[in-house]
């Protein structure tokens, strides 16, 4: 303040953790209060998990596996929580996001490119422990008993978050908004089925199981499902198969990401 008592201006850009705190925290409720996006993020999963938990509708291939039928299908749609989240969620908002010209503006606001992902992806992350809060009290009460380190867990789980990241950028910074829903969507009825989610990929053929073995979603569920099913010890192949697709898709998007 002057001496005649006047303010002084201070122009300026705010701190870059704040900038960020707050970006994330908007990217947040933005998704939260989406209709669509918590149909997708929240209701399916917990419908997938609890139907199929209770009534015998698709051979899951758990048979003669010990433990019974939520122990299979738990680690699978947490997996599902994931790619619905990090990936077609992400990729649906932040499509029309550059359609409407919002990334254009924000891009040319004090907050650099980087932080604005960087925000998004603090966004998805707290959607998805949200997410596993809730599968995991629902997977409780259907009698569910994990095992496993809960570290490999977590691994899992942030490599699993940063490769479909990756990829639901990818898809929204170069296709139109109305190809990325139409893509997007497909891509997880898809991967629901084939990625090992609530069928075991035992059932393929051996030709196209071992196709899918590589695919992100099967490396996160079966990944899961050893540790948790299972009690394995870290499951070293496919937090391979999640990084190997995590840097593609990242090192993908911020090559070919277009911001209008």
């Amino acid at each position: 303040m002057t001496a005649t008592g006047t303010f002084t201006p201070r122009p300026g850009a705010a701190p870059l953790l704040r900038m960020i705190r707050a970006q994330a925290a908007l990217e947040t409720r933005m998704l939260l209060r989406n209709g669509e996006q918590l149909l997708l993020t929240v209701v399916i999963p917990s419908l997938v998990l609890v139907l199929f938990s209770s009534v015998d509708i698709v051979d899951t291939g758990a048979t003669g596996v010990a433990g019974n039928t939520v122990d299979f299908l738990a680690p699978g749609v947490l997996a599902l929580a994931v790619l619905s989240t990090a990936f077609t969620g992400q990729a649906i908002a932040t499509g029309f996001e550059r359609r409407y010209g919002v990334l254009k503006r924000l891009a040319v606001s004090p907050l650099p490119r980087w932080a604005l992902m960087t925000a998004k992806t603090c966004a998805v992350l707290v959607t998805e422990v949200l997410q596993i809060v809730l599968l995991t009290a629902i997977a409780f009460a259907l009698d569910w008993s994990p095992r496993g380190d809960p570290l490999a867990v977590v691994l899992l789980l942030v490599l699993g978050t940063a490769a479909f990241s990756g990829l639901g950028l990818l898809m929204a910074g170069t296709l139109k908004a109305e190809a990325t829903l139409a893509a997007a969507n497909l891509v997880f009825l898809l991967l629901l089925v084939g990625g090992g989610v609530i069928v075991s990929l035992d059932k393929f053929p051996g030709a196209a199981r071992t196709v899918l073995e590589l695919l992100p979603i099967s490396a996160l569920s079966g990944g899961l499902r050893d540790v948790l099913q299972d009690g394995a010890g870290t499951p070293w192949r496919d937090l391979g198969i999640l990084a190997v697709w995590a840097v593609l898709g990242l090192g993908a998007a911020a090559r070919f990401f277009r911001w209008e």
